[in-house]
């Protein structure tokens, strides 16, 4: 089985019902003009704060160290190539030093398991970027089932989310000439048969939502314009996210077309389609398509669905989809400590991963009677597993596992077989891991809430309180933060001494829904509540301390960083701030914002305005206190979160006289991978931040 995944990461939204607000909504901010994103005036206070971190951080005597050392393992050519099992082949997309932007790439099957496969380039983004003068960033492909040949290829430009599709022959090796080609949006399509799209996309005014996600559905042929497209399914423009469609399909040939409304981020309507028109499902919001198995539909969810618990994985025959009126059964329903990470199908197997207490599990379904025979497949203790790559052709998949001391490992699995899985790759150790220690430890937050969290202490640390420690977590969006091989980070701090630490706070999706939903809206508190608690657990274990301690996050995790450094300035010495989102009060407004109110509440409505307000980290800078200096850096091409966050939050701390560090690549979207060269660099430049405030200046 293969099918298109929704694409609705941290992504999108429209208005909240209208209440009286108590006052206006920009609050007179003077710094309202930073929110012209590509204006010149903007730009030029951008280069000019770009200019007086990067003489600080970049004329550090370490920099080139750290940014040769990140490089070298980005663009290492003994790197594990990911494979995606694809018409009989592997593909894979890779990037390195010569090819930075990255080429898509074949194999045999059976070439793939040599030490050194021989490749074939089918796509060249370098070569293509230079031939059209633009900057293509990979986004994915699409196949159209069974055959595997035509493909919808995805390419942004600069690594934004809006997205160009091209039609690509992976038996030609080219993209198909007068095939489809749809121009660049924040747009979904799926394939319907060789000449029939289903697609999401700006179709023109009144098409997209407030958050800038297409609602309205159509049916394009090969060969006629888009505006020529007949409409089949319309949301609405007040819907919190968008609509698309999506497709599935098994190894038996059955098939499911259906379209998803997103009324909010989390949850919303499904349909199924056909050519006679749609069909709405009984289904909960938060209940998700997830495969397909001999005629029988997987589900994911993180609502109660008849027998069904909250954060269960359930299937249903597709005889009963097609039909409207379907009857959960369960596949897997997670215990207290439990929770469903990945749901992927084989030719006959249901192949799921899970975490226990935040240690990766693997478990195989096959379809048994009336009900599924649950398998469980043997994996390494303490680690993270996840699905590299099935198809719905053989029972063969990869996965891949890894620890923050354990360089990953791709196996080889067969899901109908209760066997562990064999290794068939290696990642060579990027960092010296002798005398360094993972361990996991609980906090106890404010509510009495036990918080898990994980420390990764190098060789030869005395608990005194003096090891210089990076503590990150995200919080939000029911996204589970796992162990995964340091790298980099390895090599660059916990190589050199320095601890690491990953906080598995409320907000994300560790324990399952529940653990999510404890810390939505007005209930955030908790969140950051939750991390505090695990810095002061680490203080009393005397791994480190306030002044040893340095944290970062990202997006959300930026959010988080912000609300840190405004509650709990005397905990850190050192705040990175990544991509985030800062004046809480106008999210809405900016870039996608408007899509995470079913995550962080609206002003629209006076309880979530006073929280928001309370702990909007842009709104509650003060003159006077001792705040840490913070680095600040977002990305102009940034198209979710948008960089209007990060400048004006750097541009208030300015006016009250604080410290700060400010930086603003003009590339790499919302991720910030543009290429290799971007990633290193922003790595980099961290690192000699963290150095410098919690080891020490550089000697000569």
């Amino acid at each position: 089985m293969r099918y298109i995944s929704l694409s609705f990461c941290l992504a999108a939204l429209a208005a909240s019902p209208v209440v009286a607000q108590t006052k206006p909504m920009t609050d007179d901010d003077p710094y309202i003009w930073l929110e012209d994103k590509d204006g010149a005036k903007p730009l030029a206070w951008v280069e000019n704060e770009n200019a007086r971190t990067l003489a600080r951080l970049e004329r550090d005597a370490r920099y080139k160290t750290y940014y040769d050392e990140a490089f070298a393992i980005a663009s290492a050519k003994d790197r594990i190539a990911m494979p995606e099992q694809t018409n009989g082949r592997i593909l894979n997309f890779w990037r390195d030093a010569d090819h930075p932007q990255g080429i898509w790439r074949a194999t045999s099957e059976a070439d793939y398991a040599a030490a050194t496969p021989t490749w074939t380039t089918l796509l060249d983004l370098d070569a293509l970027s230079k031939a059209e003068g633009k900057k293509w960033v990979w986004k994915g492909a699409t196949c159209l089932q069974p055959d595997e040949r035509l493909c919808l290829v995805q390419l942004s430009e600069g690594g934004e989310d809006a997205v160009e599709l091209r039609e690509f022959d992976l038996v030609a090796g080219k993209f198909v000439e007068g095939g489809f080609r749809l121009s660049t949006s924040k747009q979904g399509a799926t394939w319907i048969d060789k000449d029939n799209l289903l697609v999401s996309r700006d179709w023109g005014d009144g098409t997209l939502t407030a958050s800038s996600y297409p609602f309205v559905v159509k049916l394009v042929k090969r060969g006629e314009p888009l505006d020529r497209a007949t409409e089949v399914y319309r949301g609405a423009a007040d819907d919190q996210l968008g609509t698309y469609a999506g497709t599935l399909t098994d190894a038996a040939g059955n098939r499911l077309v259906y379209i998803e409304r997103r009324n909010t981020f989390f949850g919303g309507e499904k349909y199924v389609w056909t050519a006679a028109g749609t069909r709405k499902l009984d289904m909960p919001a938060r209940a998700f398509f997830s495969g397909m198995v001999d005629g029988r539909v997987i589900f994911e969810t993180s609502d109660p669905w008849g027998d069904v618990p909250a954060g269960a994985v359930a299937w249903a025959p597709l005889a009963e989809v097609n039909a409207g009126k379907l009857t959960p059964r369960v596949l897997f329903a997670p215990n207290a400590r439990q929770s469903a990470q990945g749901v992927t199908t084989t030719r006959s197997r249901v192949l799921l991963t899970y975490i226990d207490n935040v240690r990766g599990r693997l478990a195989s379904f096959a379809p048994d009677g009336d009900g599924w025979r649950q398998t469980e497949l043997p994996v390494p203790e303490n680690m993270s597993v996840g699905i590299a790559s099935a198809t719905d052709r053989s029972d063969t998949a990869f996965v891949a596992i890894n620890g923050f001391a354990t360089p990953t490992t791709l196996a080889a699995v067969d899901a109908a077989k209760a066997a562990a899985p064999v290794t068939v790759k290696t990642l060579p150790a990027r960092f010296d891991v002798a005398g360094v220690k993972v361990e996991q430890f609980e906090a106890v937050s404010s509510d009495g809430t036990k918080v898990p969290y994980f420390v990764v202490l190098p060789k030869g640390a005395r608990l005194d309180g003096t090891t210089p420690t990076l503590m990150t977590a995200y919080g939000g969006f029911e996204i589970a933060r796992l162990p995964v091989y340091l790298g980099a980070t390895g090599k660059i701090w916990t190589e050199r001494g320095g601890a690491y630490v990953l906080a598995n706070i409320r907000g994300g999706g560790e324990f399952g829904p529940k653990w999510h939903d404890a810390g939505r809206k007005t209930k955030r508190q908790l969140i950051f509540d939750d991390f505090a608690a695990v810095a002061r657990d680490l203080f009393a274990r005397k791994i480190t301390s306030a002044k040893k301690l340095g944290i970062y996050g990202g997006s959300n995790g930026g959010l988080l960083m912000g609300v840190e450094l405004t509650q709990h300035p005397e905990l850190w010495q050192a705040v990175t701030i990544q991509v985030p989102l800062l004046d809480m009060l106008r999210y809405e407004k900016i870039a996608a914002g408007a899509s995470w109110v079913d995550e962080y509440g609206s002003v629209s409505v006076p309880a979530e305005r006073a929280f928001l307000e309370k702990t909007s980290p842009y709104h509650n800078l003060k003159r006077g206190v001792a705040y840490p200096e913070p680095y600040i850096w977002t990305t102009t091409k940034d198209d979710r979160v948008g960089p209007q966050h990060a400048r004006k939050f750097a541009a208030r701390m300015k006016e009250y006289g604080l410290p700060y560090l400010f930086y603003e690549d003009t590339a790499g979207g919302h991720s910030g991978d543009a290429d290799i060269a971007q990633g290193a660099r922003l790595q980099a430049l961290q690192m000699v931040y963290f150095t410098q405030r919690l080891v020490g200046p550089a000697t000569e």
